[in-house]
């Protein structure tokens, strides 16, 4: 399903001129080669372009649309046209000169099957090249001294006569078409992704741009010990894929994730996403809807006017373009796995459908927030962040979780019980009820009913009616804090720093000395400020005669979350009143 929809995204791209033809790809290149009419080397030429890495100005190479390179394992494999030192020109720093040797004859083959008998002067030339060119005497080229050391360190080069680049005459573009559809040796089969009867590719082209996967590339499909084979089949000849797939998927997925804006990171996954028509516009509002990525280009309010109408089922004028809410849209998450990649998760659904469940998402995760926070919303990375220690130096979530809280989000499944384990420890470990954490709980049980956790608590603000005993005892505690900061201002070590998770575990045990410590915070309050303490004290009381006079000697996981959102929206309560007044 994945190979499918990655080859139809390949056919729409290439109708509209945003991606090369099969046998082309995009390739870093560093140097020209400059030969005459007779194959001589006259000069290497620097072809690298100034680019901003970070807050530095740097040459980098420059990336041009060349024939596509092959997947290199342990063996000899030449490209045509675009290659490094040791296949160009037989030279290298390796130590291993007869392998290098071997470089160079491939790549001298490869040019004589593919570009014999062209009827064009840069065919001629490059022909004459390979034929005129000795390996051994490649140091002491006086055309190669100025940039040999960088020459030598792998930069890939490429063939350039006075009449322009190689690659970009008409003759030799054609003669590497041709020889590339009809090269391969692989033997004849039914392709499993198109259904059409050719060569089977083998090896197929590297996946780049993975995060944690090797800068040469990984496969995506890849079998390479006898446990994964059947009926004799070696290799990907167990899972038959066409030369045409090969390259369309691979072309497909390399061209979105070279897309910096449009790819995500989620735990140790690199997450794509595409429409199956095409067009970039769709995965920006995706991206800002459902991964928490800025759109520069509009306000806040009119970016959710566009979703809330494409959850509706109409369409939407986004930067110019039309988006349609039933269009067919996929998201792949990717992660890396020694030299292969593993799908974290594959999804696909309408435009649309994708939209309404990321809606539905934020709908559950609204709580009432502090006024310094900016966010209206709760982005996907700070929603992860509120499970991981912010102290430790890696901050990336658990990679597991990660995948499955986007799978759930994506799909309105429930949500899974690491998400509500990593906020609850979190909680446990700082005994901080954050405006994250707190949206988690109470996403958490909108989704995943228990009966311990009634609705009656899973509300935005405060509900101060409810009588539920654990969010009733959460606000209490709430109410003693802000007693004992009213009587000790600046108070370093408070009733939370000892005896949060305590009283949410065990509130019979706790309680007690909390309130007699209360009532000695209140005395002293009321030589200060009687008015604040009449206040408070009447607050307690009231709460207090909710609960009785027996209290839980135990509470479970769901109660004590029930505990920790009635002190995060009792403490909230507390300041949006001082703000008001």
């Amino acid at each position: 399903m994945i190979l499918q929809a990655l080859t139809e995204y390949y056919r729409a791209l290439e109708q509209q001129g945003k991606i090369a033809a099969p046998g082309w790809g995009p390739v870093k290149v560093s140097f020209a080669l400059c030969i005459g009419d007779d194959g001589t080397l006259q000069q290497a030429v620097s072809v690298q372009t100034e680019q901003v890495r970070g807050k530095k100005t740097v040459l980098a190479p420059r990336v041009v649309s060349l024939p596509a390179p092959v997947k290199r394992t342990v063996g000899v494999a030449a490209n045509f046209l675009c290659d490094n030192s040791s296949y160009m020109l037989g030279v290298d720093d390796k130590g291993k000169p007869e392998r290098t040797r071997l470089c160079f004859e491939a790549c001298k083959a490869l040019h004589e099957q593919a570009l014999d008998g062209v009827d064009s002067p840069a065919a001629r030339a490059v022909l004459a090249f390979f034929r005129a060119w000795v390996p051994e005497k490649a140091r002491e080229n006086t055309a190669l001294l100025e940039h040999l050391e960088e020459i030598l360190a792998g930069g890939n080069l490429v063939f350039r006569t006075e009449e322009g680049f190689v690659h970009d005459d008409p003759a030799v573009r054609q003669a590497w078409e041709a020889y590339y559809n009809t090269s391969g040796d692989g033997p004849q089969g039914v392709c499993l992704v198109t259904g059409e009867q050719g060569p089977i590719e083998s090896v197929h082209p590297a996946i780049k741009n993975v995060a944690g996967a090797q800068s040469s590339g990984a496969a995506l499909v890849s079998f390479n010990a006898p446990a994964f084979c059947s009926y004799g089949k070696e290799q990907n000849l167990n899972a038959p894929t066409g030369k045409y797939a090969a390259f369309a998927y691979t072309a497909a997925l390399n061209h979105l994730l070279a897309d910096r804006e449009h790819v995500y990171r989620v735990g140790d996954a690199t997450v794509v996403c595409w429409a199956k028509g095409g067009g970039s516009f769709y995965q920006s509002l995706f991206g800002w809807a459902a991964m928490g990525q800025s759109e520069p280009s509009y306000d806040e309010s009119e970016l959710r006017g566009m979703v809330k109408r494409l959850c509706r089922g109409e369409a939407v004028d986004f930067h110019a373009e039309r988006l349609d809410p039933g269009m067919d849209f996929y998201v792949l998450g990717l992660s890396p796995n020694a030299s292969r990649l593993s799908v974290r998760f594959f999804l696909r659904n309408t435009f649309g459908g994708f939209l309404r469940n990321a809606e539905a998402h934020q709908e559950r995760l609204k709580i009432v927030r502090p006024s310094f926070d900016k966010f209206e919303g709760l982005p996907l990375w700070k929603l992860l962040g509120e499970t991981v220690n912010q102290n430790t130096r890696d901050k990336v979530p658990a990679p597991e979780l990660a995948g499955e809280v986007v799978r759930a989000i994506l799909t309105d499944a429930r949500y899974p019980a690491t998400l509500l384990n990593g906020a609850t420890l979190r909680i446990r470990a700082e005994r901080e009820v954050t405006r994250g954490r707190a949206a988690i709980l109470k996403a958490y049980y909108l989704k995943n009913p228990h009966p311990d956790v009634p609705k009656e608590v899973l509300t935005v603000g405060l509900n101060e009616g409810s009588t539920h005993i654990p969010y009733t005892l959460g606000r209490v505690f709430s109410v003693l804090e802000a007693i004992q900061s009213a009587a000790n201002p600046g108070v370093k070590t408070t009733i939370k720093d000892k005896y949060f998770n305590s009283a949410a575990a065990t509130p019979a045990a706790i309680f007690p000395l909390l309130i007699s410590l209360a009532q000695k915070h209140l005395k002293k309050l009321r030589g200060s400020n009687t008015g604040l303490a009449i206040a408070l004290d009447k607050q307690l009381t009231d709460l207090l005669n909710r609960l009785g006079e027996n209290y839980p000697t135990r509470m479970n996981l769901p109660q004590q979350g029930a505990f920790q959102l009635g002190y995060y929206q009792q403490l909230q309560a507390r300041y949006q009143k001082k703000e008001e007044n």
